[in-house]
């Protein structure tokens, strides 16, 4: 196993998979892109999985792209970059897209792509020494993977259009201050903070949990009137389900909810 990128591992509800390409501070490569995807659609079937951590392995989270790859790409037609690239954003959109909660656990720091993919994360949890740097200008480069968009939720056009044209880091404090950053932790503990934020989220109901991750995903870039329809879609959808019978059954009964036996089950039809 020690030829794979993607290294995979379980605790309790949580599967963990870590970026492991030490030699490059886990820098992304088109193994990646397969690997991850792979992996991240075999936890979104699995019923034992309630939600996933990502985390590189080491000391660093993600260096961005290896640029050793991206110098060869040079010589490519454009076609063939583009469809290169489209790996990337295709692994962003998993990511984004997968119905399990999915939470970042950074140490050391994320650059380029690398901070696109803990962005792309439902929940980030970062050592409180890490940084973050859309750090792309500097190699003469654009950024991708959705880096722009993913911190236009956060910060101002100003700030952004900072970040971008300098590449200069931004410490992890700050980004917790401006909300992209759920928790910090001391130095070498984000992983074990990430586990139990997931453990948290993982015994909840899947099926409403997928739809509420939908709903906080397009919250910041629909109107009221359309997020009003959204709701009301999936709570007519919820209330069918055997999820909220169990759940609202177990309020009035005073007793826990269990919605781990559920997840193999289908939504009811309405």
């Amino acid at each position: 196993m020690t030829d794979k990128t993607v290294l995979i591992s379980q605790q309790g509800a949580v599967r963990i998979l870590t970026n492991s390409n030490l030699g490059a501070r886990n820098a992304i490569t088109p193994t990646l892109y397969a690997e991850l995807s792979a992996a991240l659609t075999d936890a979104e079937s699995d019923p034992e999985v309630g939600a996933v951590v990502f985390t590189g392995a080491g000391d660093f989270f993600c260096s961005g792209g290896d640029l050793n790859l991206l110098a060869k790409r040079r010589e490519l037609p454009a076609s063939e970059r583009r469809e290169k690239l489209e790996g990337l954003h295709d692994l962003i959109r998993g990511i984004r897209d997968c119905g399990k909660p999915v939470i970042a656990a950074v140490e050391g720091g994320a650059a380029g792509a690398g901070l696109s993919m803990a962005l792309a994360c439902d929940m980030l949890v970062s050592a409180r020494d890490a940084f973050y740097t859309v750090a792309y200008v500097k190699v003469g480069l654009t950024p991708d993977g959705g880096a722009t968009a993913f911190l236009s939720e956060f910060v101002s056009r100003q700030v952004l259009t900072e970040m971008c044209l300098t590449g200069d880091r931004m410490p992890a404090e700050r980004l917790h201050a401006l909300g992209a950053v759920n928790r910090l932790t001391d130095k070498g503990a984000a992983l074990a903070e990430a586990i139990a934020l997931a453990a948290k989220v993982a015994n909840g109901p899947q099926r409403a949990s997928a739809r509420i991750k939908t709903l906080c995903r397009q919250a910041h870039r629909s109107t009221l009137e359309e997020q009003l329809e959204a709701e009301a879609v999936y709570m007519v959808e919820s209330q069918a389900d055997a999820e909220a019978a169990e759940g609202i059954g177990a309020f009035l009964g005073k007793r826990t909810a269990d919605f781990t036996a559920l997840r193999q089950q289908k939504p009811q039809a309405t």
